[in-house]
């Protein structure tokens, strides 16, 4: 956590509990150590989502599904939501659940790694959730820009990287060189002028950027 406990514990506190398949993977990733948005996060994305309603999705990083089949929940009707993961186990289990909650034909789960997919990707989304390996942020960042539609956002998750990213003081010697990458790409993302940027303390660091 980044923020005080105390904090984070109120505002969770608020968020009303999931239902359903959700709860199930919520207690599935908690019990089994698979990392997933956190609850604040979550809430931030049904917000966002119900707002700006996209019609196509580009989510890099899927682990078991999860915020696909959340995102699924204000996806225009006939819209998309294309997933990128490599993990092959990972990847079982997401189209697993994605069958289970009835949406494998508006979620498409692309099997590789993220780079070389998205480098092979020629197609426009209105919203990319970046929730991946975080010392590529950058690179993920020029395939996104080359995706995302005027008016669109990207939302990048775990830009704070418990606290790190923030100061040296909490940086551990083997996470330097992933510090390092996410202060730059957030160094960039923040001065380039085709997005308005906003930095978020929430869950682990919520960049949100609307593409002019």
């Amino acid at each position: 956590m980044i923020n005080y406990d105390y904090i984070t514990e109120y505002i969770r506190a608020t968020i009303k509990p999931s239902t359903g398949l959700l709860a199930e993977l919520e207690q599935y990733a908690a019990e089994n150590h698979v990392p997933i948005i956190q609850p604040e996060v979550a809430a931030l994305m049904k917000v966002l989502g119900s707002l700006h309603r996209p019609g196509k999705i580009l989510e890099v990083g899927t682990a078991i599904g999860y915020s696909a089949i959340l995102f699924s929940g204000f996806l225009k009707p006939g819209g998309i939501i294309d997933t990128i993961e490599r993990n092959e186990q990972m990847i079982e289990m997401a189209r697993k659940n994605i069958k289970a909650a009835g949406l494998q034909n508006s979620i498409n789960v692309i099997a590789g790694d993220a780079l070389e997919v998205l480098s092979c990707l020629d197609k426009q989304y209105d919203m990319i959730f970046l929730d991946a390996a975080k010392g590529q942020y950058n690179e993920f960042l020029e395939q996104s820009k080359r995706m995302l539609v005027p008016g669109g956002l990207l939302i990048s998750d775990n830009v704070l990287y418990k606290g790190m990213v923030a100061t040296d003081t909490l940086v551990v010697r083997r996470k330097k060189t992933i510090v390092t990458r996410m202060r730059s790409f957030l160094k960039n993302l923040c001065i380039d002028e085709s997005f308005e940027t906003s930095l978020i303390p929430i869950g682990d660091g919520v960049a949100l950027s609307f593409r002019k």
